[in-house]
């Protein structure tokens, strides 16, 4: 037998471990090279490790939620002649090659577990959450293909029936691995390490909903309607000019405020893997309809798994919306090392005195929250009403702003 063996790669940016998230692989199944054999979560993306070689899987390191630290023994192949052509079954040493080998029938559940389990990514996830093995899964779809319904019917097996140790009637234990697991250390490690501020202020958006409904009727043929976030983007940007102490990065390990000129605004985003963070980078350089469409592209790369690191990465201030489950108020956690996030809770029409008469407006609250170590209170709440301000008189945006001699 000649032997490969893959150790866990370096990918990049300091990274000297990695978590398993999924084996796409295991022991006897055969192989071809660039085959996607693991997915591994570093602190800066899921990465999808392809086989560097074909042959037979030997061994493999490390189960999901494990780290397997980078240099380390990850998987052994068998690269013998013909290891990858037999199927994944081996053959004894003591058995001569042409010796007739014996037949059994195969049951169904254990034929769900020869070979590689086909499933796409989402139907992985959900199996992960709901702690279904998914070896032990016939999938009736195309080549044994695991469907949606497959895991529904998994899950709603008789008492009896073969679940794992995890698993029982009343309860189900879920591992949290991977992207969940990050956003845990993240969110925990941020709520821990920053003193958090928090300032809510109402924001009358009447005029900025007429804006935004008259430019989504004379939109580009080519763009999608219009949401308030992009214009809200665009008015940050503006008011970032004033407020520089808030588009800032604090770089703990030298004891240092790395402040920026360009402004590179996280988008957060909900997807079926949890809240990821994709970035318009130089927003204060894109127009309405360009920050729009990045918003968008970016969203929708999030949520298919498509974005890249960069794409994930290297923000100086983050928005975020829940849209119309916004809520009254919220407390939004610092995406850390940034000092500052902007969250944008729900608009609804309700009777407010407005030169003094009451009057229907349209009334969205702006929730935010300062790193109140580097950021004073007066300029927190400076800066969120001068972007009161903006969002009150929209035509505001996109007036250039006079610079003093």
């Amino acid at each position: 037998m000649s032997q490969y063996v893959f150790k866990m790669p370096d990918l990049g940016e300091g990274t000297v471990d990695a978590e398993i998230v999924a084996w796409h692989a295991k022991p006897g199944d055969a192989v071809t090279e660039d085959q996607i054999i693991v997915e591994v979560m570093t602190d800066k993306a899921a990465v999808e490790v392809p086989a560097p070689v074909s042959g037979r899987v030997v061994s493999i390191t490390g189960a999901p939620g494990d780290k397997v630290a980078v240099g380390s023994p990850l998987i052994v192949f068998d690269v013998s002649d013909g290891a990858a052509a037999d199927g994944g079954a081996g053959r004894p040493a003591n058995v001569a090659p042409d010796a007739p080998k014996p037949v059994a029938p195969i049951p169904a559940a254990a034929a769900a577990r020869q070979g590689r389990v086909m499933a796409s990514p989402a139907n992985r996830r959900r199996a992960r959450e709901a702690g279904i093995d998914l070896s032990t899964v016939a999938g009736s779809g195309p080549g044994g293909r695991i469907l949606r319904g497959d895991l529904v019917a998994a899950q709603s097996r008789p008492a009896g029936a073969d679940v794992s140790a995890e698993t029982s009637a009343e309860t189900s234990e879920i591992k949290v691995i991977g992207l969940r697991r990050l956003i845990a250390e993240r969110m925990s490690e941020a709520k821990r390490n920053i003193p958090h501020f928090a300032y809510v202020e109402e924001v009358d958006v009447t005029e900025l909903e007429s804006l935004r409904l008259h430019l989504s009727l004379s939109r580009p043929a080519e763009a999608a309607s219009l949401s308030y976030l992009p214009l809200v983007v665009m008015a940050l940007t503006k008011v970032l000019e004033s407020f520089p102490q808030c588009n800032v990065l604090y770089d703990a390990e030298r004891g240092v405020l790395v402040r920026h000129r360009a402004v590179h605004v996280g988008i957060a985003t909900q997807t079926s893997d949890g809240l990821k963070v994709p970035v318009v980078r130089n927003a204060q350089s894109l127009g309405l309809w360009e920050v729009a469409a990045e918003i968008r592209r970016l969203a929708e790369r999030a949520r298919s798994n498509k974005a890249t690191r960069d794409e994930l990465a290297g923000s100086t201030i983050t928005v975020t919306s829940l849209g119309k489950l916004g809520g009254i108020a919220s407390t939004p956690i610092i995406n850390a090392p940034e000092v500052a996030i902007i969250g944008l809770n729900k608009a609804i029409e309700r009777p407010v005195v407005h030169h003094g008469a009451v009057a229907v407006r349209r009334i969205m609250n702006l929730s935010s929250s300062f790193d109140h170590r580097f950021v004073d209170g007066y300029d927190a709440a400076a800066m969120i009403q001068a972007l009161k301000e903006l969002l009150e008189h929209p035509a505001m945006i996109f007036i250039p702003k006079v610079k003093s001699k």
